[in-house]
């Protein structure tokens, strides 16, 4: 949905990377950068081919998401990655290779009319894909700003028909210790889990992401769907996800069962409230040596704040 009203985040497109950038990027992806990387381990497929969703992208963008700053270069976004699954360094792009993300299969289950199964190549074709420029602020006090593509949420639950009694979103990712090896340890309580509200989840922002940079999101990044909600902290946007349930209750987050002090649930960007162990009132632009002040709510609190009216009980920002 639209917004008719500019918002206090939005600028000209022209302070935004000019279009022209994305102009080769068919030409990129037939040259081969739009293949899923991951080599076959022994007793799965063989290699994987060209990402059947490729005449996808690029997706037409949409104007109403703006930034306030340049957009990172693609191989600095690529190259600085958590992704626990595969180890605790951020240089884990050869490690993510091992993802197998064909065959792909996405259940949806809980309090929705009638639960099912379907393939993301399937699910990618029946839902909008757009894409949106979005500030992306991780909890180390790193961000980027990248051009996501993806389905919006609120799209997805349409399609996915909860019943009334549902409250939250419960998202998990896939569980394979032989593919992942960050998932033989055991101190971590795998699988990844991550959770919304349905009020948040009805919001115009979060997206389900399936791409970057005008092609197919690749396996470091969370191929091939992941979670982007750009008011919060990057650990609440789950990456490889393989299951989305509608629940009553609030489900316990990977983070937080692991330090509920440290890693809310609800991980609004706050640069009032400090991390336990570091301040969030500044953040490193990822591949320079730019520091800017964090935006409470990463920017975004005219579409976000909202939601948390009233909610004077609950830990919002950590």
């Amino acid at each position: 949905m639209l917004i008719k009203n500019r918002p206090a985040w939005a600028l000209p497109e022209s302070q935004a990377t000019p279009e022209s950038i994305f102009l080769n990027r068919r030409a990129l992806m037939a040259g081969g950068a739009g293949l899923i990387a991951g080599a076959a381990l022994p007793g799965t497929a063989s290699a994987q081919g060209a990402d059947p969703t490729l005449d996808l992208y690029p997706a037409k963008r949409n104007e109403t998401y703006t930034l306030d700053r340049p957009v990172t270069p693609e191989a600095d976004a690529a190259s600085y990655n958590n992704f626990y699954e595969f180890g605790t360094s951020k240089d884990i792009v050869a490690a993510s290779k091992r993802l197998v993300t064909r065959p792909w299969t996405v259940a949806i289950d809980g309090m929705v009319e009638k639960p099912f199964e379907i393939a993301f190549d399937e699910l990618v074709r029946k839902l909008p894909l757009e894409e949106r420029l979005y500030r992306f602020r991780c909890v180390e006090a790193w961000s980027m700003a990248v051009p996501w593509t993806g389905i919006p949420l609120k799209a997805f639950v349409d399609f996915a028909k909860p019943l009334s009694g549902a409250k939250y979103i419960r998202f998990e990712t896939f569980l394979n210790p032989r593919m992942a090896p960050g998932q033989s340890a055991r101190w971590y309580p795998w699988p990844y889990t991550e959770g919304l509200s349905m009020a948040e989840a009805a919001n115009e922002l979060p997206l389900l992401v399936t791409g970057i940079y005008g092609k197919p999101i690749p396996t470091q990044h969370g191929a091939p769907l992941r979670l982007v909600v750009p008011w919060k902290y990057g650990f609440k946007s789950v990456k490889s996800i393989t299951k989305i349930s509608f629940v009553s209750e609030r489900p316990k987050t990977f983070w937080e069962g692991l330090q509920a002090a440290e890693y809310g649930f609800w991980a609004n960007v706050n640069p009032e409230v400090s991390h336990p162990r570091w301040s969030q009132a500044s953040e490193q632009i990822l591949g320079t040596r730019d520091r800017k002040p964090t935006l409470l709510y990463n920017g975004y609190g005219e579409q976000v704040a909202g939601l948390y009216k009233g909610m004077t009980g609950e830990k919002l920002f950590m």
